[in-house]
């Protein structure tokens, strides 16, 4: 398998899962780990086994989300990592963001074009994995796990660091003009996540007119936005920009191979 991984401290793993090297096949090939997109459960099970082999933490250190987009944010705590599989999972159902600050427990969410985020707090161990679509991301599913790190851990934003990784680009992430409006009243600095291209001329009914292309909005800069509103300093906020779109064959879009296909895992754990 391939991994993504990123560089934010010594006593931190976080990465991104590629696509090659599992045991998926179609649309889900090779390495999907997510167990809802409807991919083939010994598969997933097979490539869970690869990831943790490849971390080195047994499969049960995985705390793997079933998200809805929404804000829900769940703290992994002494309590919950001792509860049994059943009652974690039940936990995780509808939660679109972990923290955590126990050690060799790897926080896990599911892209295939959402932004997925990594953030640490140095001063407390402490960890955060958040899955920022545009849902999420209208809702600032970032700012709200910042916030509920300062409210657990009493994280000092100035102090953390971010990692941004793959997902859709403004170039390929069109939305229709109810999502560009929401982000609008949401009070989003529209200017600097947006752009509408030039329309192309057609013939309607006789007339040559222009054909007004879609809007497109950065999830990335968006979400980097809420980082630096929060207090981190644009020094400790990476960015891969990579986009999921134009390269599917490396990282899954559900975009370019449909809803039935498979998801990145973005992962991190406190050594």
């Amino acid at each position: 398998m391939k991994l993504l991984e990123y560089d934010i401290a010594p006593e931190v793993r976080a990465f991104s899962t590629m696509r090659e090297g599992g045991f998926s096949r179609g649309n889900y090939g090779e390495f999907n780990a997510n167990a809802f997109c409807g991919d083939d459960k010994q598969a997933v099970a097979n490539n869970r086994q690869i990831l943790a082999n490849e971390i080195g933490i047994p499969k049960e250190n995985f705390i793997y989300t079933h998200q809805i987009h929404s804000t829900f944010i769940r703290v992994v705590d002494q309590r919950f990592v001792n509860l049994p599989m059943a009652e974690r999972q039940n936990l995780l159902e509808g939660v679109d963001a972990l923290i955590t600050d126990q050690p060799n427990y790897c926080l896990c969410i599911s892209t295939a074009d959402c932004i997925p985020i990594v953030i640490y707090d140095p001063q407390h161990h402490a960890v955060a994995c958040v899955h920022a679509g545009w849902r999420g991301t209208l809702r600032r599913i970032a700012e709200l796990a910042i916030e509920k790190m300062t409210a657990t851990y009493d994280t000092d934003p100035a102090q953390c660091r971010a990692v941004i990784g793959p997902g859709i680009s403004l170039e390929h992430f069109e939305v229709g003009d109810e999502v560009y409006e929401a982000f609008q009243s949401a009070g989003f600095d529209m200017d600097s996540i947006t752009m509408r291209p030039n329309g192309q001329f057609a013939v309607v009914d006789g007339t040559l007119s222009i054909l007004k292309e879609k809007w497109h909005i950065d999830l990335s800069t968006c979400n980097q936005q809420q980082l630096l509103s929060c207090g981190l300093l644009p020094a400790n906020i990476q960015r891969t920009d990579i986009c999921t779109y134009a390269n599917y064959e490396h990282y899954f879009s559900a975009r370019r191979l449909g809803v039935k296909s498979g998801r990145m895992i973005t992962g991190v754990m406190i050594k």
